[in-house]
């Protein structure tokens, strides 16, 4: 019985730390590939792998919420934008350093440092010893009830940024086919007179 216990907390373990690798890997992975497909696919990972930490934490509403919400219906949104806008031409690091690229790492570093100190402080030496977990812990009712009291306005504000950057994605996305198309027609204007110049003078009269 004891050795079972101790297989069952090894496999725990080992499950626990290759989704954490896969996590911090493929969350890298996301921003550090030039190609936006690519970040997408990476970004899938992040979230399965994700998935599985909450069911190690005994949240499997939660888990599978965050496969088939966030992999599924989310990432199938970005990829259509992404289809959408095109490649590697859109790509925000494409026009090479910029306030924009400087402002992104600076901001990430100061979330990075700030989620640290918050750790610190409240861990407290809590995160050494297990939390006592309801049976009500990551149920569909105990979630329900937390996002329409203590979290309707982080939900509403949620949804209403996933609208804004599909609706954005769009309009991005038609104004860059309209550049596109302006400048082909400009190429097909300008090509007959450049064969019209390059005609000797008496097949030009």
């Amino acid at each position: 019985m004891i050795l079972a216990d101790q297989a069952g907390n090894i496999i725990v373990w080992v499950v626990w730390l290759a989704a954490a690798v896969a996590l911090l890997g493929s969350g890298f992975a996301v921003v550090a590939f030039s190609n936006p497909f690519y970040s997408a696919l990476a970004l899938i990972v992040n979230l399965a792998s994700l998935a599985v930490l909450y069911l190690l934490l005994s949240a499997e509403f939660v888990a599978a919420a965050q496969v088939l919400v966030y992999a599924g219906a989310v990432m199938v949104m970005f990829l259509f934008v992404i289809a959408y806008l095109g490649g590697r031409a859109d790509a925000p690091w494409a026009g090479g350093k910029s306030l924009a690229r400087t402002a992104a790492i600076i901001a990430s570093a100061a979330i990075l440092v700030e989620v640290v100190v918050v750790i610190s402080k409240a861990s407290r030496g809590t995160l050494s010893t297990s939390a006592e977990i309801t049976s009500s812990f990551g149920s569909p009712t105990a979630i329900g009830q937390l996002f329409l009291s203590d979290y309707l306005i982080a939900f509403e504000v949620t949804s209403i940024i996933l609208l804004i950057g599909a609706v954005g994605g769009v309009i991005l996305g038609s104004g860059a086919r309209r550049q596109a198309g302006a400048q082909d027609e400009g190429q097909e204007t300008t090509e007959p007179a450049s064969m019209t110049l390059a005609q000797p003078p008496h097949e030009a009269a």
